[in-house]
């Protein structure tokens, strides 16, 4: 499947906030040591990298999210 295209159901409430999260995913997968392909075809990647990239984006997004709360209530 070429980037940007999914066969997931789910659909982001913002759209414009695609281009930060391919970016979050990128970053986190250099924090982590996994190439991500050029082409964006991830099919060949083992199910632990893609595992991990993914809980890795979960655990910045409620890190972000946590802090938002926090400014908001002091």
């Amino acid at each position: 499947m070429a980037q940007g295209q999914s066969r997931s159901s789910n659909s982001l409430v913002v759209p414009q906030a695609n281009a930060a999260l391919d970016q979050l995913k990128y970053e986190v997968a250099q924090e982590l040591g996994i190439a991500i392909p050029q082409d964006g075809y991830m099919g060949n990647m083992a199910t632990r990298d893609a595992g991990s990239i993914g809980g890795n984006i979960t655990r910045k997004l409620v890190q972000i999210a946590e802090q938002q709360l926090a400014g908001r209530q002091a």
